[in-house]
């Protein structure tokens, strides 16, 4: 029996060896991760390059799908969404809901951030929860600049989502009539937007707007051709 301790003893050994290097494996790269979630979340931009440069993956994802460039985003932080886009984050992954970069510019209506994030030329036909692109929540939000550079790309002015409504519609029908939105419904119209698509009731753009005494956007609709 003595003989054989040496051998049992040299066998743990070796197996501690094995876990323990099957730990440094696997334990710093959900802690990496977190680290980068965390950095981008905050906008801190000099923690991000430091992760980055110890070999973070610019495409960690949290638990719920949420990766360190949709966390920047949402954030407002486009300097940290810039240096994720230089370290080849791909701005297209969506989270559990569907989010993703360039779709919640659309619900945020930053610029800037947008601006980032088309410098990296994302998918413009990702959709969110409602199906709908990033062009529509910001049509109905008011969000005039993001409008206006989103319509300087290939996105498609009459994508109807899942609701039927196009960004044109959402702009009448969720809008205020306000001066925003009027604008917004101006940009869509000068913008080939088709005024005759009509909501799943039957109900168009025009008279959706003069039901609510949108005047402003009675005109511009009246005036782009479309039908009573």
């Amino acid at each position: 029996m003595r003989h054989l301790i040496p051998r049992v003893l040299a066998a743990l050994a070796a197996a501690v060896l094995v876990i323990g290097a099957g730990c440094g494996d696997n334990d710093p790269a959900p802690a990496g991760d977190a680290a980068t979630l965390a950095a981008a979340a905050r906008g801190d931009a000099a923690e991000v390059r430091r992760l980055l440069a110890a070999g973070a993956d610019p495409d960690a994802r949290s638990d719920s799908g949420r990766t360190a460039v949709i966390e920047a985003a949402y954030g407002g932080h486009a300097d940290v969404v810039r240096i994720l886009v230089e370290a080849g984050a791909d701005v297209d992954l969506q989270d559990d809901t569907r989010a993703n970069a360039l779709l919640s510019t659309g619900e945020t209506g930053d610029l800037a951030v947008l601006e980032e994030v088309l410098r990296a030329g994302p998918d413009l036909t990702r959709t969110n929860r409602f199906g709908g692109t990033a062009l529509i929540p910001a049509a109905d939000r008011g969000h005039v600049a993001v409008v206006r550079r989103l319509l300087d790309t290939a996105i498609d002015v009459d994508h109807v989502n899942d609701l039927g409504w196009t960004a044109l519609l959402e702009a009448v029908i969720l809008g205020d009539g306000g001066p925003r939105h009027v604008e917004i419904v101006r940009l869509l119209v000068d913008a080939g937007a088709d005024t005759g698509i009509a909501d799943q009731d039957g109900v168009t753009a025009l008279e959706h707007a003069r039901r609510s005494g949108y005047a402003a956007m009675v005109k511009i609709l009246a005036g782009a051709g479309q039908g009573a």
